[in-house]
């Protein structure tokens, strides 16, 4: 309890990638590049939809919604990261932790959520186009964003009370952020019932909603295999391409990391793991987006050509 009431005080030093001091220099460097690349990728998905009418459609809106949670979620983490790298502050107080743990797991469901209502925009899109628009009502948008968030913040507030519920011993964290599976390693008593009750929130928050969006595209697999023409075909296969895309980075790495016990938790692996999901993935999902989008291109050139 005396060890509890040290990181009460005192809070956490989180050790970060001071295994590695020969590397932290070209980790500061890659991490503030992939950050701006980051913030300017998804800043520009939001401002060009709001400023080309033609991106003004319940995909784009559910992607304006991608966006904003990614900046968000970059953000929660990679400043301290950065701070952390540089030396000139490893140490996290509890309160900022907790507050960062709850941040976190906030902005990870409600994207976990949110992939779910995205996969069922495209499957009303290909398996109901005549009714689409009538089907995704603006109305309907709204209320599917907002339990998008409803629900991120049910599973944030159920596991940072776990969590908090638990005596702490030490205060050194082998991470850089104030994440679950390396909490839990610093218990000063046994958490199995905790980590089973972890277990089971991390299955419905990671497992569910991929079950979900692998039933939503059989569905659209369907549909598109009744489609006579090549060109249809494709067209409709082209609005789904960069959601699944995006699908597999997400779940794959988080579903990686999270479902699995904590005394098989790799603290070395698990923090490039971390990166991976935490900076690499929402940089790259603008870049996915863009890419493989026509009418995102085209607004994006016209927003340049102005």
């Amino acid at each position: 309890m005396d060890s509890f009431n040290t990181s009460l005080e005192g809070g956490f030093i989180l050790t970060g990638f001071s295994d590695w001091p020969q590397l932290e220099h070209i980790f500061f460097i890659f991490i503030l590049i992939f950050y701006f690349l980051t913030i300017f990728g998804n800043s520009t998905i939001i401002t060009i939809s709001r400023m080309d009418c033609r991106l003004q459609t319940p995909m784009y809106f559910f992607l304006n919604n991608l966006s904003f949670l990614d900046l968000c979620y970059t953000t929660s983490t990679v400043p301290q990261l950065l701070v952390n790298i540089s030396g000139l502050d490893k140490t996290m107080s509890y309160a900022g932790c907790m507050t960062q743990f709850f941040t976190v797991l906030l902005l990870g469901g409600t994207e976990c959520v949110l992939l779910v209502v995205m996969a069922f925009d495209r499957y009303a899109a290909v398996c109901h186009p005549l009714h689409y628009t009538s089907i995704m009502h603006p109305v309907l948008c709204q209320a599917l964003a907002i339990s998008s968030w409803v629900g991120g913040l049910a599973i944030s507030l159920t596991q940072t009370g776990l969590i908090m519920t638990i005596p702490l011993c030490g205060r050194h964290l082998n991470h850089f952020f104030c994440d679950m599976l390396v909490l839990l390693k610093l218990a000063c008593e046994h958490t199995e019932g905790i980590e089973d009750n972890l277990f089971v929130a991390g299955v419905i928050m990671l497992a569910c909603p991929v079950t979900l969006i692998l039933g939503t595209y059989a569905h659209i697999a369907h549909a598109v295999l009744k489609i006579k023409s090549v060109a249809g075909r494709r067209r409709a296969l082209g609005t789904c391409g960069s959601h699944i895309i995006v699908v597999c980075l997400f779940y794959g790495s988080a579903m990686y990391t999270y479902l699995q016990p904590v005394r098989g938790y790799a603290e070395s692996e698990g923090k490039f793991v971390a990166l991976f999901y935490t900076i690499v993935t929402p940089m790259l999902n603008p870049l996915i987006y863009t890419l493989r989008n026509k009418d995102v291109k085209g607004a994006l050139w016209k927003v340049l050509g102005k």
